[in-house]
């Protein structure tokens, strides 16, 4: 499966290349998020499938990786084929890229 770092993924967002899909629960997305991200808590994902912004490649974020590599997963079964997971997820995107996020 693949991956991107979340420098690869600072650099895409300022081109616009790439959808961002947040599996979180509701109060960890309140807390801090990557600004664009679609919230689809991975509990739900299978029910909102209409709602995953499909038209580019796709971001999956959780809080460190193991959430969104599971929605990954499951993204590509249904036959979403330009899925990425970000290692570390929101936690590393917080220490590395934007100090100022909020950390939990």
């Amino acid at each position: 499966m693949s991956s991107i770092s979340v420098e690869q993924l600072a650099v895409a967002l300022q081109a616009s290349e790439l959808g961002l899909l947040d599996v979180r629960e509701v109060w960890e997305f309140e807390l801090c998020h990557i600004p664009g991200s679609v919230l689809v808590p991975l509990g739900e994902l299978s029910s909102r499938l209409g709602d995953i912004p499909a038209t580019r490649p796709l971001v999956v974020i959780c809080h460190h990786g193991v959430r969104s590599e599971m929605a990954q997963h499951y993204l590509l079964q249904q036959g979403v084929t330009e899925v990425l997971n970000l290692v570390g997820g929101i936690a590393e995107w917080a220490a590395q890229i934007d100090p100022d996020m909020p950390h939990y």
